[in-house]
């Protein structure tokens, strides 16, 4: 990370941002035109290799994505479903095969055979009105999910009207920023995006550093295969998360607030716009917020296609221009973030259970769930279930009520759920019965909670090929920070492909070695966090690999 560079690269504000304009440019084709970069990075005052850097790592940036008309979700989720096949196949009787691209999870996992043409999202039997869908470009197929709650909704709760629903804000106006803050951390609320930090310490951090520039991030780039829960609060509830990112702003005292929603999740995009433009009109964001003296503005970012954006400082280095490669802590983002600002990056679901705690107040929330993973979460069931869909669930509750109760069982036999995105823990269906749904829980069993996606493994799914699946996944979305993660994943998913192959058979001792060297020696959780379900895997199906490891 060079700290210049971030200096000259926000040195016109959000107003003008380079990552934006490179999007803007790449919209023609596919990728952005070089004269034309070249260009940008003049006005930018950056160099041409930093430009090109840049635009060559994302998937819908990079000289690669030329010609792109179509792409295919190679989520985990989809992959385990086994529809792809299909939806490539008749994708490849309409277009060539230079112009099939991919994109990684559209979160369609409740029916999969997901793909993405012109700015929208199809998933489902819509492949099979492809006909129809090539003829009117301007369609798009709206899914519809089971969506549930086993308590009072507070997430999934409708939105009641603009005056209603701000009444909170309004309130929180007229109070002291710090005991608004201490109704957060009364709350305990946790992180819901993957590390379950307390969201009122990082609220706090960024509160006590001297800056009159703080931003506000939503991290709305919701990658694990499996979640779609995000897409959710986004499409369904953008009040929500819009009300949280100002509540944060004021305790902060931030003035910017930014959403960085991924490329993958273009309704979202037009769907949160809208509702900005509501509360602009409405006086609720902007300057001098309802005569309070308050100041904040908010502004979209739309992401190109890279996993390792979910973490925050490689998030903040994309929002910047720079490649999203992570930066080393400290210093953390609430002391040195987005353009070397204090800044606070949080979860879409984070930031929307501000709402009901400024409602009720911090202790109401603490009151539901356990004693330290407090309040409710929401959970996506894949399309292996009987009842997949949405389910807004108390912290506590065991998962063999979540399985068998509310998703209804499985249409056809799973032999495991990897929980949490592919950095999740592996649990075979077994163990169920001794997890409940929260960190501690989770972390005691030798699993992940994450994001608290799942993702169905079918009895005929060979674990061999699951764990190449998983390095093929982890190397591609790599940001080749650290050697350990760059040459570890990659070098994991070679051994797993020769294996396979009937080439070559793994060694134990070298394999647990790699796992060491990337849980060890990776900078983030991307390397870190790949050796986790690779070893469940080991630990719980070492029958079914015994042929391929020595």
């Amino acid at each position: 990370m060079s700290e210049n560079l971030s200096e000259l690269l926000g040195r016109k504000g959000l107003d003008s941002n380079f990552f934006d304009a490179m999007g803007n440019l790449a919209r023609p084709s596919g990728t952005p035109d070089a004269d034309e970069l070249s260009l940008l990075a003049e006005d930018f005052l950056v160099g041409k290799a930093n430009a090109f850097g840049t635009a060559s790592f994302y998937d819908f940036l990079k000289p690669e994505n030329k010609g792109k008309q179509v792409y295919v979700c190679n989520g985990t989720a989809c992959e385990c479903a086994g529809t792809q096949p299909e939806v490539i196949e008749k994708l490849g009787k309409v277009f060539k095969p230079d112009e099939i691209g991919h994109m990684t999870c559209l979160g369609r996992c409740h029916e999969n055979a997901a793909f993405h043409f012109k700015g929208r999202n199809f998933s489902g039997r819509a492949i099979r009105d492809l006909k129809d869908i090539l003829k009117n470009e301007h369609s798009g197929h709206i899914d519809t999910y089971h969506v549930e709650a086993t308590h009072e909704q507070i997430l999934t709760r409708a939105f009641s009207t603009i005056e209603t629903f701000y009444s909170p804000w309004r309130k929180v106006l007229t109070m002291d920023p710090a005991a608004v803050l201490e109704e957060v951390k009364t709350s305990e609320l946790r992180g819901r995006g993957g590390a379950g930090f307390p969201m009122g310490l990082k609220l706090e951090f960024c509160k006590k550093e001297e800056s009159a520039v703080k931003f506000i991030i939503c991290n709305a780039d919701e990658g694990d295969p499996g979640a779609y829960s995000d897409r959710y609060l986004l499409e369904h509830q953008p009040h929500a998360v819009l009300f949280g990112m100002l509540v944060s702003g004021y305790v902060t005292g931030a003035h910017h607030g930014i959403l960085y929603i991924r490329a993958e999740y273009p309704e979202a995009v037009a769907i949160v716009q809208e509702a900005i433009e509501v509360l602009n009109q409405q006086g609720l964001a902007g300057k001098n917020i309802q005569g309070s003296g308050f100041d904040f503005e908010f502004k979209i970012i739309q992401a190109q296609g890279s996993y390792i954006c979910g973490e925050e400082t490689a998030l903040i280095n994309s929002i910047e221009g720079q490649r999203p490669e992570i930066r080393v802590r400290p210093p953390y983002p609430a002391q040195k973030g987005l353009f070397n600002k204090p800044t606070v990056v949080n979860n879409v679901e984070t930031l929307a259970a501000l709402h009901f705690i400024m409602s009720e107040g911090g202790a109401a929330w603490k009151a539901i769930g356990t004693e330290r993973s407090s309040g409710t979460k929401l959970v996506c069931l894949d399309s292996f279930f009987n009842r997949p869909g949405l389910y807004e669930v108390v912290m506590g509750t065991p998962m063999r009520t979540i399985v068998e109760d509310l998703g209804g069982g499985f249409k056809t036999p799973v032999k495991a759920l990897q929980i949490g995105g592919p950095l999740g823990g592996v649990v075979p269906v077994h163990k169920l019965g001794e997890l409940t749904l929260d960190f501690e829980s989770f972390a005691t069993g030798g699993f992940l909670l994450g994001h608290a996606s799942i993702v169905s493994i079918p009895e005929d799914y060979p674990m061999s090929r699951y764990i190449q699946h998983l390095f093929d996944f982890a190397a591609y979305e790599s940001c080749g920070k650290c050697f350990p993660c760059r040459l570890g994943t990659k070098r994991g998913h070679e051994m797993a492909t020769q294996a396979i192959e009937g080439s070559y058979t793994i060694d134990r001792t070298l394999f647990t070695d790699l796992l060491t060297s990337l849980k060890e020696g990776s900078l983030c959780a991307h390397g870190g966090g790949i050796p986790l379900p690779i070893r469940n895997i080991l630990q719980y199906f070492d029958p079914e690999l015994k042929a391929y490891f020595n």
